[in-house]
């Protein structure tokens, strides 16, 4: 099996010593993306919808420079520093992956890099 180190400039650059996301066969393993603007590399300022928005922004963009979409992933894990933004959350990320809804864990946690509120990583899938 191959490993291909996936990296655009569409999305933030690694902020630690990983990679955006790795292929591994027809697996796509992706980093958790928090909601950083790739442009400007802060942190983009509101509620957990504008932060959610920004690291599924972030997500497509490593899927897309992998050559894949929403509708490869198959699996994802969402991290949220509070479980009462669970709905809201889920508003926005359903606007990105409902489609072809993935199976998916989230949890609440004490502190995520950088103090944001969520961070999000994917496995996807494509023959």
């Amino acid at each position: 099996m191959t490993k291909e180190i996936i990296s655009t400039p569409k999305a933030p650059a690694a902020i630690g010593p990983y990679s955006q996301a790795v292929r591994a066969g027809n697996f796509l393993y992706t980093s958790g993306q928090i909601p950083l603007d790739p442009a400007t590399g802060k942190i983009v300022e509101g509620d957990i919808k504008v932060q959610a928005a920004q690291s599924c922004k972030n997500l497509i963009a490593v899927l897309e420079a992998a050559g894949m979409t929403a509708d490869n992933v198959i699996k994802s894990v969402c991290f949220i520093k509070n479980m009462n933004d669970f709905a809201a959350f889920n508003e926005v990320y359903a606007e990105y992956f409902g489609k072809a809804a993935p199976a998916r864990s989230c949890v609440e946690v004490a502190r995520l890099p950088k103090d944001v509120l969520c961070e999000i990583e994917l496995v996807a899938y494509k023959d």
